[in-house]
């Protein structure tokens, strides 16, 4: 399921509220202090921070400050090391000898990494900028490598920050919501497509009988709201659903 929030401010109190009754699991996320706050006051949270945001730190440096420019890419690469061991392990079979194998190599990188990050920042020659860059993944550390123990989390939130941009290009584009009440609307609108989306749901489908199924109902959302649930559909429902012929999602109410 796919859940957008609108909120005027960005403070620690909307992702507390959000996650209000979460005491446990792992939160796939950038550096935004709100997160970290929740976790500090969530201790049974993990954060698992953004791999391509620590890489982009190093991009920056590179062209902020062109005498570390290699020295920088350097660290680019190893970061495209580890996105490389990780698909290796991933594509083999779950407790094979090659997935064994494949699990030893990216927890060596890793160790391997974390001893020259440590390093890099104990030694009072490193470049300061790059010192604060090796300082601020040294922090990050322990997020940043939630993906080796669980394999199941991606090692970037790159899918979610893709996810927003047709909202943030939108709201430059007609000026975002006029009210509270429509910016509101706005984000249960992108939260529904986004959710048929990756279920693979065809949307003119589901809408189509959705609306009928309300307008069957009395003009109120109907009362078994099951059939239009992806998780809670079965095989033929969702091929039903996935069908862009409208005739081959009959209507349920």
């Amino acid at each position: 399921m796919v859940h957008y929030v609108v909120d005027p401010s960005r403070a620690a109190e909307v992702v507390i509220a959000q996650f209000a009754g979460v005491d446990q699991g792992i939160i796939s996320c950038d550096r935004y202090s709100g997160y970290k706050r929740f976790a500090r006051l969530n201790p049974g949270e993990k954060l698992a921070f953004c791999w391509a945001h620590q890489r982009r730190d190093f991009l920056d440096l590179a062209n902020s400050y062109p005498q570390s420019a290699e020295w920088a890419l350097q660290w680019v690469d190893r970061i495209g090391q580890l996105y490389h061991l990780n698909a290796v392990r991933l594509s083999a079979q779950t407790n094979s000898p090659e997935r064994l194998s494949a699990n030893l190599d990216l927890e060596q990188a890793v160790q391997q990494m974390a001893s020259d990050c440590a390093a890099g920042v104990a030694n009072h020659e490193t470049f300061p900028p790059a010192a604060k860059v090796l300082q601020s993944m040294m922090v990050h550390w322990a997020g940043l490598i939630v993906f080796v123990a669980c394999p199941w989390v991606d090692m970037d939130n790159n899918q979610a920050e893709r996810s927003m941009r047709s909202p943030v290009v939108g709201r430059k584009n007609f000026y975002g919501s006029g009210s509270e009440g429509s910016a509101e609307l706005a984000a249960t609108m992108y939260s529904l497509f986004a959710t048929m989306k990756l279920w693979g749901l065809n949307l003119r489908t589901w809408l189509t009988a959705y609306l009928q199924a309300c307008a069957d109902n009395g003009n109120a959302p109907p009362v078994a709201m099951d059939a239009f649930l992806p998780w809670q559909m079965d095989a033929k429902r969702l091929a039903q659903m996935r069908a862009c012929h409208l005739q081959e999602a009959p209507n349920s109410s």
